[in-house]
């Protein structure tokens, strides 16, 4: 019964994050279903330890994702 309930059941999507310092470099990671509170955090692709305390490589950001609302706002200008 449990593995039908997680057949039909949706589950969070987890998203990776970044926190980056202010030259650039990794911090932290975090996997979450909503974005991080607070400053630094960036999307990326995927989580690499061997980013750790270096400059977060440009190709692994993902930009930013525009919300309807403001996608809507946009048009109407």
């Amino acid at each position: 019964m449990r593995l039908l309930k997680s057949l039909f059941m949706s589950h969070p999507t987890h998203r990776y994050y970044a926190r980056l310092d202010a030259q650039g470099c990794c911090l932290a990671f975090k996997q979450c279903s909503l974005p991080p509170v607070g400053e630094g955090w960036v999307e990326v692709e995927e989580i690499r330890l061997s980013w750790m305390h270096r400059p977060l490589p440009a190709n692994a950001r993902i930009s930013p994702r525009v919300s309807h609302a403001h996608a809507r706002q946009a048009l109407a200008s």
